[in-house]
């Protein structure tokens, strides 16, 4: 029964993020929880229509850093668990849409104050052991942007229903914001536990059933976000987690009837076949499904010979290394004017030398380790090129080092080829490659920025000179989704700077605003005459 009442979602408020200093209650909590994710090894299931299922079929969940400690044993989904997970959200999505608003909202309203209160220390730990974050790169990950999602999205959500056409005397008009028909496909990566909280959560908000598969080396910390929204009363059905391989997702999910929508976070390669096999799978669907994707980047500073130095050293140290590079924003590629270069690089060189690298445990530790073997190789596949390639000097880093965990030294590289692999590709990793150009050639340089890499996800420009930052921000419209003046191109806030980007880089439909909600709706246009006409005749047809 829905209430007689116009209920409004409590106005969000972003999270504010805990210091963990020394002597405070959250590092003594954390630190705690570390110990128990550290030493406790779990048995992931999957969760079909609320149900634990074990296949048999599993992989070890292992720390990144020291990769011989494994966290979890994870089972893992294949064709046939994938059908009856379609079918599980199909048979709940009636019951789920039929729910009143603020009763679905309450659910994911509940989730953000679990994960504020009690289940933060281990949701930001679980990120820490099995991301290889440091607890404040967890912290503002695990914690509070996940926290912001749940707050927001709800509120989002009401927005939209609140938005109602125009109604002539006589007529009443209204829009119906249905969800889609069938299931959403959330395919979350390794890199943010919130995201990988608010790919699924975000369509089901709106009356949808999700089936969400998690990067195969986040699953840990995946698992203790669905155990927190489970504790929250989501309903069975409504979000099954099915830990699979990418090749059972495009043969069973995208090929499925039922298919009305895929949230995906993850490369752009990836992305591509997707879109590919729904394609190839249109004559299947009831209907065309919504692809929403944020992809690859190809992360930028632009500075003007009027940048702060001092400022730049610490968005680029920031931007560059912060999570390992391991940010579809990390700043990637720079453009320095000669007449600053020697004072910022010295400066710059100085600072990536004394980044400390190792255990996220040991909080004195600015970066910890990539992902896993993959990423790895791949990343020092390019700081291998680096070292060899005549066109590129590396000025700091270089080295890597897997024999305990996934190390990766903070890598600086100045490039005389402005379109050389290492300022075009995504890496994503630790390795932010340089271009100076000459004062005087500046638009060339901007040009460059603009034409050089097909991504255009996050962005900066760095400049004292106001009809300089002006200039810039024209000229390199289109390169970024997020763009940046004098901060760093990571750090999206859910609620402030809505997040996503164009070109290679995604559908750009904004996580974090109700862009993205808008998505996952379909809207129904309702009209009702109160007094309708009883003669088919108008007055022009009367004679003269």
């Amino acid at each position: 029964m829905t209430l007689d009442a116009r209920v409004k979602i409590p106005e969000p408020r972003n999270e504010p993020v805990l210091s963990y200093a020394p002597g405070s209650p959250e590092r003594a909590e954390i630190k705690k929880a570390l110990k128990a994710v550290s030493t406790e090894k779990i048995e992931i299931p999957l969760v079909i229509g609320g149900k634990e299922v074990r296949t048999g079929r599993t992989a070890n969940q292992v720390m990144p850093h020291d990769h011989k400690r494994i966290l979890a044993t994870v089972h893992l989904a294949d064709r046939t668990h994938l059908e009856t997970a379609i079918r599980a959200a199909v048979e709940a999505q009636a019951s789920w849409a039929a729910m009143a608003f603020e009763d679905r909202a309450a659910i994911f309203l509940r989730a953000a104050e679990l994960l504020a209160g009690p289940r933060r220390w281990v949701a930001s730990a679980a990120t820490m052991a099995n991301q290889s974050k440091t607890v404040h790169q967890a912290e503002i990950d695990a914690a509070c942007e996940l926290i912001d999602f749940w707050r927001y999205n709800p509120y989002y959500a009401q927005e939209i229903y609140s938005q109602q056409p125009l109604s002539a005397p006589g007529v009443w008009n209204y829009l119906e914001f249905r969800p889609l028909e069938g299931f959403v496909l959330a395919v979350t990566p390794f890199n943010f536990t919130s995201i990988q909280g608010n790919l699924p959560t975000s369509p089901a908000i709106l009356g949808n059933v999700c089936l969400w598969k998690p990067a195969s080396s986040a699953i840990h910390s995946a698992w203790h976000i669905f155990k927190v929204l489970e504790e929250a009363g989501l309903p069975p059905g409504v979000i099954n987690f099915v830990p699979c391989s990418g090749k059972d997702v495009g043969s069973t999910a995208i090929a499925s009837e039922h298919l009305a929508g895929v949230h995906f976070t993850g490369s752009t390669d990836t992305f591509h076949d997707i879109w590919r096999r729904v394609a190839e799978n249109l004559p299947r669907y009831k209907g065309y499904p919504r692809l929403v994707g944020e992809t690859g980047g190809k992360d930028f500073v632009f500075a003007h010979p009027s940048a702060d130095i001092e400022a730049l050293v610490t968005a680029l140290v920031r931007g560059a290394y912060e999570y390992q590079g391991q940010k579809c924003s990390a700043a990637s590629r720079a453009y320095f004017p000669a007449s600053i270069w020697g004072r910022l690089k010295e400066r710059l060189v100085e600072t990536i030398r004394s980044i400390r690298m190792g255990d996220p445990a040991d909080f004195t530790n600015f970066m910890g380790a990539v992902i896993d073997k993959k990423s790895y190789d791949s990343i020092k596949s390019y700081t291998d090129l680096a070292l060899s390639d005549r066109a590129c000097q590396v000025l700091a880093g270089g080295k890597c080092d897997d024999s305990m965990g996934y190390f990766i030294q903070p890598t600086l590289v100045q490039s005389t080829d402005p379109r050389h692999r290492l300022m075009k590709e995504e890496i994503f990793g630790p390795v932010l490659t340089v271009f100076v150009y000459e004062d005087a050639r500046i638009e060339e340089a901007l040009d460059l920025c603009d034409t050089a890499s097909p991504y255009a996800l996050t962005g900066s420009v760095f400049a004292r000179d106001r009809a300089a930052i002006a200039h810039i921000r024209s000229r390199l419209r289109h390169t970024a989704g997020n763009f940046y003046i004098n901060d760093k191109p990571t750090g999206a806030v859910v609620g402030q700077q809505p997040f996503g980007g164009a070109r290679a880089s995604g559908t750009n439909d904004k996580a974090g605003s109700v862009l993205n909600l808008l998505r996952w709706a379909s809207a129904r246009t309702i009209k009702e005459t109160f007094v309708p006409p009883r003669d088919y005749r108008y007055p022009f047809l009367e004679p003269d």
